[in-house]
């Protein structure tokens, strides 16, 4: 994957977790940050955020659908949720969601599919992507 520092990350993890998520949604995860789920914390800024999302072998939009994906599978509402939120800035059109969900149907089940897709609606209604106001 790479052969940075883990020190760099963690640097790079947060970087990349608050391009994505924005600075609003990052500020609000690390103030709730107590003793208890700091270590949790920080794997999950030098995992998810400083080895996988920042690694550029694929676009942050692919990233972002194979995310949708696996979320919408597993049935991680919450999660799922905040990553169509970020679609916003990773590229991910309402057709790609689409697409990653209809994947969803067919090989992980209609019924997790139904749920993401209510899911992705609701998220998509909560406030135009500002893209699409523009060319308005």
């Amino acid at each position: 994957m790479s052969d940075r520092p883990p020190g760099s990350r963690c640097l790079d993890g947060m970087k990349t977790r608050r391009a994505i998520l924005g600075d609003a949604h990052v500020d609000r995860a690390t103030a709730g940050i107590t003793d208890l789920d700091r270590d949790f914390q920080t794997l999950i800024t030098e995992s998810a955020w400083g080895t996988v999302w920042s690694n550029e072998t694929i676009s942050s939009r692919e990233r972002s659908m194979i995310t949708i994906a696996l979320l919408a599978a597993l049935g991680h509402t919450d999660e799922l949720a905040m990553h169509i939120r970020a679609t916003r800035k990773t590229g991910a059109r309402p057709e790609d969601i689409r697409e990653a969900l209809l994947h969803v149907a067919i090989y992980a089940g209609v019924p997790a599919a139904n749920v993401a897709f209510k899911v992705a609606k609701q998220v998509l209604a909560e406030e135009p992507d500002p893209a699409e106001s523009r060319d308005r």
